[in-house]
């Protein structure tokens, strides 16, 4: 399988740690959205990454789409099953990217906005959904379980993700989230290398 991805991506972090988790070797193209390659887009219209396309040829796009396809080819390896269990998983996974989709909304509005065209209301209220949802997690940490679930994995590409966009926010506003990234790496070295650093 081939996945498209940019390296510092928290949603190609996901994917990454995903496919390791359980057991599949992807041959991974590092790519840069903006130049919009011609591979990317034939794997994904829409230009966005992460995009897997599959042994057989077929394009999956969207980085919980690709790690539901990675859970059913893996056995449930990634969402525990029992219903509550994956309702709680799979809302937290949810969780992480909307923060992701809010604070990078605000990344985008420096980066690609002329400064005279930039709407400060608008970063604000990204900002103000982003830090609602970290709140969130932090204060469900407690309900990650020992055993690693896509949870983990969207966590830890989050967190990394903000070490580099944001340095220092979440050691400084939410250092149990950071204290959980840091032990999270320790824990898992053969994951490591998957978490966004700068």
């Amino acid at each position: 399988m081939r996945l498209y991805y940019a390296s510092a991506s928290p949603f190609a972090a996901k994917v990454r740690m995903a496919a390791s988790h359980c057991g599949f070797v992807l041959d991974e193209v590092a790519v840069d959205t903006s130049a919009e390659p011609t591979d990317l887009l034939a794997a994904n219209p829409l230009g966005k990454i992460p995009s897997l396309v599959t042994d057989d040829g077929c394009p999956v796009f969207d980085s919980s789409v690709i790690c539901d396809l990675f859970d059913r080819m893996g056995g449930n390896q990634l969402v525990p099953q029992p219903l509550d269990a994956w309702r709680a998983v799979k809302t937290f996974e949810a969780t992480v990217d909307g923060v992701v989709d809010a604070l990078l909304l605000t990344v985008y509005e420096v980066r690609y906005r002329p400064e005279e065209k930039r709407y400060d209301g608008w970063v604000d209220k990204q900002t103000r959904k982003g830090e609602r949802g970290l709140v969130v997690l932090d204060q469900r940490l407690d309900e990650l379980t020992e055993e690693l679930t896509i949870a983990h994995f969207a966590l830890a590409g989050l967190l990394g993700w903000m070490n580099i966009r944001f340095p220092g926010k979440a050691a400084g506003e939410f250092p149990r989230l950071a204290a959980w990234l840091d032990a999270f790496v320790a824990a898992n070295p053969s994951l490591a290398e998957y978490v966004p650093r700068a």
